[in-house]
């Protein structure tokens, strides 16, 4: 026997042989490669199934700590290359019943009392969401330090703030970069609602109708690091696919600002503005024209964070017209949630990289703020020195050529005090936000 819902009826399913085969296949799926991913956080969560076990007086202490060193040497294996999961297993948690049984009989049978391969699967994806949203949080982290390093080092160099893809009004490449940075520290910040949904405790809902075993859930929580155990057990099914698509939904903030960040890269970087210019590192060539520096790198940042969105659509299609309980098409909601950490992390690693790849033309800059660009204080000059109310002050200045309009820009930034604007872009306060942040 392979399966854990086996029972040796050579007529069942797995008996049948072609059809039984290709059962098998569609079934399986690639859900035994992706149990490789979460079989540490599998072992980790029989252990502590292994306490409460032992607590409800199924296990004895000896019982409990030969299946803990069975464990352990599952994990030793797991991390040496040599603990294989096939497809016959269907998935981890056969595996590892499996070989515990072969070394240790039938004290091996045992670590399976009072849950299901259903409250088992979402216990391990919570701990594995619970730890890789951590490490999506430092490498957000890592990205929002680069990009404040850039926007300080050229806090007060001048450059045209757009609107519309026009020249607005004058802005600096301090006040550009600020911008991305607070929207990344701002979705850092909005993720405790995020660990609050991935903070409960699945262990022990079994089925998703609890067991009369006796297990203390309440410990199976806090020897796992959960904040609580979910409190209705019929929740842990209801959850699973419903929390992965507000976790994919909330690293999609992160990957849509850099996406944005990106798209002006791209732009500024173009032969049209020359603002910037890309490590060539970071760029490739073309096969055909020997003069190409191409941006490939922002690009496949900005196209690969539309990738999010098919996550978050696949996540709710799958659990859109599903009643309470378990489905098996829930099993189809652990790789979506898995490729949309990978992708965050890789776009926040990438961008790290491009910006830290970015240098500045001062002059190119320079000559882009334009008359034009001090319109607006041009009128805010008549309101506070003659007293004139905004509106005739903007249709004085709206009739006036923009060469009459002679501000010296350096001067200008003098007048910036208020917050968040050129002079005064809040730098320093965007970096104690984001220090206290240590993941």
């Amino acid at each position: 026997m392979s399966k854990l819902w086996e029972t040796g009826d050579p007529s069942g399913p797995a008996g049948k042989d072609k059809t039984g085969g290709k059962v098998e296949k569609f079934t399986v799926g690639n859900d035994y490669r992706l149990d490789r991913v979460l079989l540490p956080y599998d072992l980790k969560a029989s252990g502590v199934h292994l306490l409460a076990l032992q607590g409800a007086g199924v296990l004895s202490a000896g019982e409990a700590e030969e299946l803990e060193n069975g464990l352990d040497r599952i994990r030793q294996l797991w991390e040496d290359g040599d603990f294989e999961i096939k497809p016959e297993h269907e998935d981890g948690h056969t595996a590892i019943e499996l070989w515990l049984t072969g070394e240790l009989g039938d004290l091996g049978k045992k670590i399976h009392t009072g849950r299901s391969r259903n409250d088992q699967v979402l216990t391990a994806m919570r701990l594995y969401e619970k730890d890789h949203l951590e490490k999506t949080l430092f490498s957000a982290v890592t990205c929002v330090h680069a990009i404040l390093d850039l926007a300080e080092a050229n806090r007060e160099l001048p450059m045209p703030g757009y609107t519309h893809t026009r020249k607005a009004m004058l802005s600096t490449v301090g006040q550009w970069l600020g911008g991305f940075a607070e929207l990344l520290i701002m979705q850092i910040e909005a993720s405790d609602g995020v660990k609050s949904l991935t903070g409960r405790c699945p262990l022990g809902t079994a089925a998703g109708f609890g067991s009369t075993i006796g297990l203390d859930r309440d410990l199976e929580a806090e020897e796992l690091g959960f904040e609580q155990p979910v409190v209705c057990s019929t929740s842990a099914q209801l959850s699973r696919g419903w929390v992965e698509l507000q976790l994919v939904e909330f690293l999609s903030g992160f990957t849509s600002v850099l996406a944005r960040l990106a798209g002006d890269i791209i732009v500024y970087s173009s032969q049209a503005y020359g603002y910037i210019d890309i490590d060539p590192e970071l760029c490739t060539g073309s096969s055909i024209m020997p003069n190409k520096k191409n941006p490939d790198v922002a690009e496949l940042i900005r196209g690969k964070s539309s990738l999010m969105a098919g996550y978050a659509a696949t996540l709710r299609g799958i659990t859109a017209n599903l009643g309470s309980g378990y489905h098996r098409d829930l099993q189809l909601t652990k790789e979506p949630v898995m490729q949309a950490f990978d992708t965050a992390d890789e776009l926040l690693e990438m961008t790290r990289l491009l910006v830290r790849g970015l240098s500045l033309d001062e002059g190119k800059l320079r000559n882009a703020c334009s008359s034009d660009l001090l319109a607006a204080e041009e009128a805010y000059k008549l309101v506070k020195e003659q007293g004139v109310s905004f509106r005739d002050a903007y249709r004085q200045v709206k009739s006036r050529p923009d060469s009459d309009f002679t501000m010296d820009i350096d001067e200008l930034f003098g007048l910036y005090t208020q917050l968040g604007s050129p002079g005064n872009p809040g730098l320093e306060r965007l970096r104690k936000q984001v220090e206290r942040w240590r993941i």
